[in-house]
């Protein structure tokens, strides 16, 4: 056993002679192979299948609603409130449960800034979970471990199901939060990814109480210490962007803004390894060793290599690392205000501009929006491309109101003189499957032309529909490609779908009910 911290009743309930404390990443990885929970492949990894889910289960969680977070959480869809009974009652039968399992403890803390920082405790009931949360979440060091008290406590029981009728649950999965218990609840599920996004709505509710914006971006940092954060949903390019050879990364995913700068709510990577390439991606490429785990990746039966390009269970295979496996990783990983932030998007309708620079307003309306769109054929009826907007680019993460997360957003900028910009990933020359795919060496040129601030050199054109600013000039990027319209054999055509995707936007901008108006004005003309 090693070295664990002050007492904890919940554990002094249980049986001490199946808990296991703190295990380093080598027992952890022996004790899920002995269990039959995974496999090592050629790389060193660990290789598991989480069975029946392979994403998250937004349906399934919930907020348990108590009297001092009532009139604060921005319930609804993201928000699901659970009684404080039903509550109390899968907690009772999550303490049964625990009593007849091997169960595996980590301590540790989310946020890198020891200001903000948030000690925690997981208990998980699979090693290879363990395993996870101590590569994705901070590692203390050995004198923190001794006087760690943790403020928040994650448990994560796969085996265990809840009962709808009985639980007041959605099905037999459940993710948790009892703010004022300081608890999370997790049933029914062996995706890792719900320890994760369920801590980082934690917290997504307290920070912004203290004046810190939490953020769904990833971040680097220059040689001369300048900042940069990118926004993204899922396949837009934020992990690979971000992991930069000439800069030094702050963290892939989740970050918090304060008055003392940008800091990392991680000490780890999560990151997406469908079609992984060495060549395309050689940093994530080599992390993927002894300690990372492979989520859902098939492997070759002879050789046991990674076969990165089957997706016959998931797309969305994931790699999670600790972040020290990046060499120039900023550790711990904090750093100054941003000097810049990118929106990245991938629209499939080939109608936004590659790149655009945004005021204060224009920011806050696209922070709002978190536009991306999903593809024809990802998804079973989605036949042409679709436009998804997630609040703050992470509204299944959100707790408060979005108008909180934007207000902060805009304060930030303001008082740190941040430039802004829009990068679109996707589509240009027409819609999915007939335009063709942002060329990754044109979008890395804009994002050091961005980083370099060599883009503020060129003059600037307002788009008539999305009403942004588009740059006349990018080094290493054809003009032709900058201008959207020009892309586009047919002019009208293209005038067509934009007008379509700006109208998509403006309803979408309904959803703003709580936003001043310079900021709804601020968006696409429809």
């Amino acid at each position: 056993m090693i070295a664990r911290s002050k007492s904890d009743p919940l554990l002094e309930s249980l049986n001490p002679a199946k808990l296991h404390f703190n295990l380093p990443a080598a027992e952890l990885v022996e004790a899920a192979v002995k269990r039959g929970e995974g496999e090592i492949t050629s790389t060193g990894a660990l290789r598991v299948s989480t069975g029946k889910y392979t994403g998250r289960s937004p349906k399934d969680k919930f907020i348990v609603d108590e009297p001092s977070v009532t009139k604060l959480v921005n319930w609804g869809a993201n928000n699901q409130a659970i009684s404080r009974e039903h509550f109390e009652r899968l907690y009772g039968k999550a303490l049964a449960y625990m009593k007849e399992q091997e169960l595996f403890i980590f301590d540790g803390f989310a946020g890198a800034d020891a200001v903000y920082r948030l000690p925690i405790r997981v208990i998980n009931e699979a090693a290879w979970h363990n395993l996870f949360v101590r590569q994705l979440f901070i590692r203390p060091a050995p004198q923190e471990l001794e006087a760690h008290e943790p403020k928040f406590t994650l448990i994560a029981l796969p085996g265990l199901q809840a009962d709808p009728a009985t639980d007041g649950t959605r099905s037999e999965t459940f993710i948790v939060i009892s703010f004022e218990r300081r608890l999370i609840l997790i049933g029914g599920t062996h995706y890792a990814g719900e320890m994760k996004k369920s801590m980082f709505s934690v917290l997504n509710y307290l920070l912004p109480l203290q004046g810190v914006l939490p953020m769904h971006c990833s971040a680097n940092v220059g040689a001369s210490g300048d900042v940069a954060l990118f926004f993204g949903l899922s396949g837009t390019g934020k992990t690979t962007l971000s992991t930069d050879p000439v800069r030094r990364l702050i963290g892939d995913d989740e970050h918090g803004w304060s008055d003392r700068g940008v800091f990392n709510f991680e000490g780890g990577c999560y990151a997406k390894c469908i079609n992984l390439s060495e060549e395309k991606e050689p940093q994530i490429w080599n992390a993927i060793r002894f300690g990372s785990v492979l989520e859902n990746v098939a492997i070759d039966p002879a050789t046991r290599n990674p076969v990165y390009e089957e997706f016959s269970v998931t797309e969305n295979t994931r790699a999670a690392y600790p972040i020290d496996y990046i060499p120039n990783a900023v550790i711990p990983g904090a750093a100054g205000h941003p000097k810049v932030i990118v929106f990245l998007t991938a629209d499939a309708f080939g109608v936004l501009p590659p790149v655009a620079k945004l005021t204060k307003e224009m920011a806050m309306y696209h922070f709002l929006s978190g536009y991306t769109s999903k593809l024809a054929g990802t998804e079973r009826g989605v036949t042409e491309p679709e436009a998804t907007f997630s609040t703050c680019f992470g509204a299944p993460f959100l707790p408060q109101r979005p108008i909180v997360y934007a207000q902060l957003l805009g304060d930030k900028i303001d008082r740190h003189n941040v430039k802004v910009y829009l990068v679109n990933t996707g589509w240009f020359g027409g819609p999915f499957g007939v335009g063709r795919r942002m060329n990754l060496s044109h979008t890395r040129a804009m994002i050091n032309a961005i980083l370099d601030g060599s883009i503020e050199q060129t003059e600037f054109t307002v788009d008539p529909v999305f009403n942004v600013w588009i740059p006349s000039s990018v080094r290493g990027v054809p003009d032709a490609v900058l201008q959207p319209i020009n892309a586009w054999p047919d002019a009208g055509e293209y005038k067509a779908k934009a007008a379509q995707l700006a109208r998509l936007f403006k309803k979408n901008s309904e959803n703003f009910t709580d936003v001043p108006r310079e900021i709804r004005e601020a968006g696409p003309v429809a």
